[in-house]
């Protein structure tokens, strides 16, 4: 078995059992605590003031996985001046409730999408974690499909510098080229996925 394969295999195997551990996230609270989330995330096309990127969508993500992000924003390990803010305040349990309201709006079953991974050598290490179809394999690790092109360059770029440490992904990231990051960007941006968290 090839030694990125075997990684991804230990990845994915901590990530589930974190999900297991993790404290179960109520809807109805969370959509209560979700209400200036929506300020920007609920607004297609929102964009980061400085660096300039659209934030993230979050409609089918993943809770687990948002939970772990939110939690990276409180503890500091995710650099972002406004989601330290508005994540500094939330217990364990609000984090988990609020996750759990973000996943359920949009687009909950994110469907499949495209194979084509020709010249991108680093898609071998992606997908055994985020699926060929950009569909998350596990609970803890996020969907790519659908996501903003630009945010997923700003993301990886965040793990190569080191400027994220929450996650094993500032290794995986650091192997990876800036031709690499474009090209991923540009392939997992393009299937069928995550939505803007629009709430009717």
């Amino acid at each position: 078995m090839p030694k990125n394969t075997k990684i991804a295999v230990v990845i994915m195997t901590l990530g589930l059992s974190c999900a297991l551990a993790a404290a179960e996230g109520n809807v109805e609270r969370g959509e209560k605590l979700a209400y200036t989330c929506l300020g920007c995330h609920g607004i297609e096309g929102y964009r980061n003031a400085y660096p300039s990127y659209r934030v993230p969508k979050l409609g089918g993500q993943k809770a687990a996985y948002l939970a772990t992000a939110i939690q990276g924003y409180r503890d500091g390990t995710r650099a972002h001046p406004t989601m330290k803010a508005q994540a500094s305040s939330l217990s364990d349990q609000q984090i988990e409730d609020l996750a759990a309201y973000l996943a359920s709006i949009g687009n909950s079953t994110v469907a499949a999408g495209g194979s084509n991974t020709t010249g991108i050598e680093a898609m071998a290490t992606c997908v055994a974690c985020h699926g060929q179809n950009g569909i998350s394999v596990s609970p803890t690790w996020p969907t790519l499909a659908g996501q903003h092109e630009d945010y997923l360059l700003h993301a990886l770029n965040q793990y190569r510098d080191g400027t994220r440490t929450d996650t094993v992904m500032s290794q995986m990231a650091a192997a990876l080229s800036d031709d690499d990051v474009e090209l991923l960007a540009d392939y997992f941006s393009h299937l069928e996925g995550l939505e803007t968290t629009v709430v009717e």
